[in-house]
């Protein structure tokens, strides 16, 4: 074995933060959103039902902004729902509502 080859690190190299936010602003990029990075989790997933089929189906609702209102697609079926949620000022999710659009 070349001593060379004892010197490299095992795995890809990983770059410093300040050097990813270097270089992020050397080319304009915007920066990666990391989840799970942070104080608290901005995101939750959640089970509603279809209003149109009565399917369950999984959405992810952003906590960040406050209470909400939306229209997203079922999975199943494909119909509008609009869906509404209630955030306290805490940034806990207090209800979803899931109604025909």
């Amino acid at each position: 074995m070349r001593e060379s080859d004892r010197r490299r690190p095992a795995g890809p190299p990983s770059a410093h933060p300040a050097e990813a936010q270097a270089i992020d602003a050397l080319y304009g990029l915007e920066p990666v959103f990391e989840p799970g990075a942070g104080s608290g989790e901005p995101t939750q997933l959640v089970t509603v039902q279809c209003p149109y089929c009565g399917e369950s189906i999984d959405t992810v609702i952003d906590l960040s902004a406050g209470s909400f209102r939306y229209i997203e697609d079922c999975q199943v079926c494909c119909a509008p729902i609009d869906l509404a949620g209630e955030v306290d000022d805490d940034g806990t999710l207090v209800g979803v509502t899931a109604e025909r659009a």
